[in-house]
């Protein structure tokens, strides 16, 4: 019988799932609660005390009640018992949870699924035990968002641009002039935002395919909206990077 920590905000399914988890009569739900925050609390205590049965796992959904998300809520859990086993399974298609996972260097003892997909209690006994035998499965839809995510972060313009840059490029998007962005971030000399759009047009490869202001504005203005790189060939064509590595049209 493997003993479990059951982290789920939605009462009903909460419910649903530690009824149909106990008639497997695999599984035990110890516990269940609705939050990061409230879970890292019953563990603490749990695997502190002698009273308290002591989760062999968790399952956890990744949105939860407050602040603390189910990733986040984990690697808390994992600080404290190292490669403590987390199936995590969740409905949202969130682009901060996979950057949570991704950063979180969770490496083994861990499934990672969708709700859609295993949504019967014994659907997740098995991800459960091979969590604790210290095995590690991604359901393929999760992993293939993930990469994209991980993808999209590294063409992403605005990690190429110090913070200040980053206030300006997206002022100069919105369409303020350079008097407007320098009124609104508190320069006295608007030369410094021009200054600043030059270094903003050198770091996304702008100054080095027109010398139009113009058209430099603009082209960032694009990078901004798309929020991935851009170039612009010879003949004027925009391009982007594909996950393969070629340079394709962009399509806006």
């Amino acid at each position: 019988m493997l003993e479990i920590l059951l982290v789920e905000d939605n009462p009903q399914l909460c419910a649903a799932m530690q009824t149909g988890l106990d008639a497997t009569r695999r599984v035990h739900v110890v516990h269940a609660c609705a939050s990061g925050e409230a879970a890292l609390r019953w563990f603490l205590e749990a695997i502190a005390g002698e009273n308290v049965v002591r989760p062999e796992a968790v399952l956890m959904d990744v949105q939860l009640a407050g602040q603390m998300n189910g990733v986040r809520a984990a690697v808390a859990l994992r600080r404290e018992l190292p490669r403590f086993p987390v199936v995590f399974y969740s409905i949202q298609d969130d682009e901060q949870y996979y950057r949570d996972f991704q950063r979180s260097g969770i490496l083994s003892h861990y499934a990672y699924v969708r709700k859609s997909n295993y949504l019967l209690p014994h659907m997740v006994v098995p991800l459960l035990a091979d969590a604790v035998a210290g095995r590690s499965f991604i359901d393929p839809e999760i992993e293939a968002r993930v990469q994209e995510v991980r993808q999209k972060d590294a063409e992403d313009p605005m990690a190429l641009l110090e913070p200040n840059e980053q206030a300006v490029a997206r002022l100069l998007a919105a369409g303020l002039t350079n008097e407007q962005i320098a009124e609104r971030m508190g320069f006295q000399d608007k030369r410094t935002i021009s200054r600043t759009n030059g270094q903003i047009y050198a770091a996304w490869g702008l100054k080095a395919s027109t010398t139009d202001e113009t058209v430099a504005r603009t082209r960032a203005a694009l990078i901004v909206g798309a929020g991935r790189l851009i170039v612009w060939n010879n003949e004027g064509l925009p391009m982007v990077q594909a996950m393969n590595g070629d340079w394709v049209a962009w399509l806006p």
